[in-house]
């Protein structure tokens, strides 16, 4: 167990930015699947930058790694592009 006032509140820090960042993964997670799911290319459109904006952030925040989201993106922009057509 710690022993330093600093250590202690670095515990307590850490397991809320956990949390917050389980919370936000978990969510954009959710926002990718709805959006494979949707059929309708306006809505799909609208979707898209909605987790885009998304999964900059988590690459921003070092969640996830930023090539990750790059690629994730790369692929909904096809199927975004791909329900237009």
């Amino acid at each position: 167990m710690a022993n330093h006032k600093s250590a202690l509140k670095r515990i307590r820090s850490n397991e809320s930015k956990t949390l917050r960042n389980k919370y936000q993964h978990k969510t954009t997670r959710t926002a990718v699947r709805k959006l494979r799911a949707a059929t309708d290319a306006k809505e799909a459109t609208e979707q898209l930058k909605v987790v885009s904006a998304m999964l900059d952030k988590l690459a921003r925040k070092n969640v996830i790694h930023k090539n990750k989201a790059a690629n994730i993106k790369s692929s909904l922009t096809k199927l975004v592009n791909g329900l237009a057509a």
